[in-house]
C-alpha cells in the first residue's frame, strides 16, 4: 500500500522559513512527478508546486521566489522549502503523487504564519 508521509508544519512569524517533508517509502519508481497542494481555511484545495521526474519545476504565481519544491530520489522524498512565509500561506498543505493513473495524498501538515 502506498503511503505518504508528510512533516515539517509549523507555526511561523512573517517572514519566516519552513521547510516541509513528504516521504514514500514503498514507492520504488523514480520517475513520477511530486506535487503540493494547499488548502487554507474556506477555500478549495489549490496548486502550490511540481517537479517532474526530470527535475523540472513549476510554482503557482502567490509563491513564485519564495517557495522551492525539490525532491531526493534515493529517499523518495520530496520537500517544499518556503522563505519569507505571509499569513496567506497558513493553509494544511498536501504532498501529492500519481502512479498507474491513480493519485495518492499525505495526511496534509498544517502551516501557520501569524505575529
Amino acid at each position: 500500500q502506498v503511503q505518504l508521509v508528510e512533516s515539517g508544519g509549523d507555526f511561523v512569524q512573517p517572514g519566516g522559513s519552513l521547510r516541509l517533508s513528504c516521504t514514500a517509502p514503498s514507492i520504488t519508481d523514480t520517475t513520477h512527478a511530486w506535487r503540493w497542494y494547499r488548502r487554507a481555511p474556506g477555500q478549495q484545495r489549490g496548486l502550490v508546486a511540481a517537479i517532474a521526474g526530470g527535475g523540472t519545476t513549476v510554482y503557482a504565481d502567490p509563491v513564485k521566489g519564495r517557495f522551492t519544491i525539490s525532491r531526493d530520489n534515493a529517499k523518495n522524498t520530496v520537500y517544499l522549502q518556503m522563505s519569507s512565509l505571509k499569513p496567506e500561506d497558513t493553509a494544511v498543505y498536501y504532498c501529492n503523487t500519481k502512479l498507474n493513473g491513480r493519485p495518492y495524498w499525505g495526511q496534509g501538515t498544517q502551516v501557520t504564519v501569524s505575529s
